[in-house]
């Protein structure tokens, strides 16, 4: 990958970074109140709930971003994590925080369903 092209992936994973950061601080989750009636109560758990995998999938993302701006910063992006080999720019385009080429992608997705 040459180097305007990964400064731009650079600037778009920190440009996400940041917003993910933002969306983080402004998430609050506040308390279920527990005088509510059963059906209210139920309704709240249910959105708090919602609410929970939201930020907790927001938190995962933003590991991953972390991750791949340090993989750029020491030179190893681009470079699956699993066997070496150089991951196509067109897979990094598309999932910019991946660590493994397809061809290992593929395996463990494929040992995973056999379990």
């Amino acid at each position: 990958m040459n180097a305007n092209r990964l400064s731009e992936l650079k600037t778009h994973l920190e440009e996400e970074r940041v917003s993910l950061e933002r969306q983080l601080a402004e998430q609050g989750l506040g308390e279920v109140d527990v005088d509510e009636g059963f059906a209210d109560s139920a309704q709240a758990t249910a959105e708090r709930s919602e609410l929970i995998a939201v930020e907790e999938q927001h938190e995962s993302l933003h590991k991953e971003i972390v991750a791949a701006l340090a993989r750029i910063d020491d030179g190893t992006y681009g470079r699956c994590q699993n066997c070496g080999a150089e991951i196509p720019e067109e897979r990094l385009e598309a999932v910019p925080t991946t660590t493994l080429c397809v061809a290992c992608k593929q395996a463990a997705t494929d040992a995973l369903t056999r379990q």
